[in-house]
């Protein structure tokens, strides 16, 4: 048999497997609780990044109109009539997004469907289909 015997005070295969398996599940719930721990501690830090990122965004994008006014008051200060001023900002921006979307449209062009891709998905998704056709 594989067990020792008493004579010699090994102790048995099973006993040792059985200690083994025991060690190694308490060093497996202490990775997994290390796990939780530093997962935990990341994410609350990426949820603040996250959050200090979008009040820089939310204010970037209300001091915009600041800035749009203060480049129409520019304008009046070169003596430009004041609407005359708010209406070349007015044009500025849409020149602006016209080229904004000019730009997306072109990049949305240049998408293209994977075919390779559903090539070899057609042809894994017909071999499955009859594998005995292709043997």
């Amino acid at each position: 048999m594989a067990s020792t015997s008493k004579e010699d005070g090994q102790p048995s295969i099973g006993s040792l497997v059985q200690e083994a398996t025991k060690d190694f599940s308490t060093v497996l719930r202490g990775e997994i609780e290390l796990a939780k721990l530093e997962l935990t501690s990341t994410v609350k830090y990426a949820g603040a990044g996250a959050g200090f990122f979008v009040g820089a965004v939310v204010l970037v994008l209300f001091s915009l109109t600041f800035g749009l006014i203060a480049l129409a008051e520019g304008l009046v200060a070169l003596h430009i009539w004041r609407w005359a001023a708010y209406l070349i900002v007015f044009g500025f921006l849409l020149l602006v997004v016209a080229a904004l979307v000019w730009l997306g449209i072109r990049s949305v062009k240049r998408v293209k469907a994977p075919k390779r891709t559903i090539a070899t998905g057609k042809e894994t998704l017909a071999y499955l289909k009859r594998p005995d056709q292709h043997a």
